[in-house]
């Protein structure tokens, strides 16, 4: 039973691109009348970064993790017409169809490490999962992290599972120490991991890795020679996941490393 489920929305306007990603995401209103941070199916790394960003999105949350709701968003093929920039027209109409959309954080500001201090716990969550992730995209130039009501908030998973890019020895690769954990803006904080690695161990449970791959859709899995299926996709993220969980040790001990070279 797939007890994790998305929302769908309509996107009904777009307001703004946001243009410090090479993905140039935007902030679009939708017809439930929230605004939200709009990813597009037809930007550069297309689905795939979609992909990464509900897979990592929704398990950050299952850990407890505070991520922006994360939903469906249908874009009509009327939608670009009068849009006068032609990249974004370009964009728009590459996009047609089902894309991925992120609740926007109305006067979140973004997480700065010489001005915010993170307690050792939460930083410890964050690495473990970024290690687990394969996400290399939360670094002192890129926090890719929010200050939201004093709470700190998980944006942008997309860079996240970058074997799927090529998909070349990806069960070797799920059992790879994670060493670009060294550059995490986080990694100094990290000094409860072991704990925080026997926590995740048994939240996170192969039902739940199950029912978040699940929600990925037909159409964002299209066009993967590497694969005969649909369902074949779907299981290699599951046997992925599954297996780097289980061997959790090898990534842990490499952010251990990293840290004691760090402090």
């Amino acid at each position: 039973m797939n007890d994790i489920q998305l929302r769908t929305v309509n996107v009904t306007r777009y307001v703004t691109p946001l243009r410090e990603g090479g993905s140039m995401p935007a902030i679009a209103e939708a017809d439930d009348g929230f605004l939200y941070v709009l990813k597009f199916r037809g930007a550069g790394q297309g689905p795939r970064a979609l992909i990464a960003e509900l897979i990592g999105g929704e398990i950050a949350r299952i850990l407890g993790l505070r991520v922006p709701e994360l939903v469906f968003a249908n874009l009509d093929e009327a939608f670009g017409r009068t849009e006068p920039d032609e990249e974004i027209q370009d964009l728009l109409k590459a996009s047609v169809g089902l894309n991925l959309a992120l609740h926007y954080l109305s006067g979140a500001i973004t997480f700065d490490a010489t001005v915010t201090k993170v307690d050792s716990k939460l930083a410890s969550q964050i690495v473990w999962l970024d290690c687990f992730l394969t996400n290399m995209d939360r670094t002192c130039r890129n926090t890719n992290m929010l200050l939201w009501y004093k709470e700190l908030w998980l944006i942008d998973h997309g860079a996240s599972l970058y074997f799927h890019h090529s998909w070349q020895n990806w069960e070797e690769q799920a059992k790879r120490p994670f060493v670009l954990i060294k550059d995490h803006v986080l990694l100094p904080w990290a000094g409860d991991l072991e704990e925080v690695d026997q926590a995740f161990r048994s939240i996170l449970k192969p039902e739940h890795i199950h029912s978040i791959v699940s929600l990925i859709p037909d159409v964002w899995l299209e066009g993967e020679n590497v694969f005969k299926t649909n369902e074949e996709h779907r299981q290699a993220y599951i046997k992925f996941l599954e297996t780097r969980l289980a061997h959790s040790a090898i990534f842990l001990k490499e952010a251990q490393h990293a840290r004691e070279t760090l402090i």
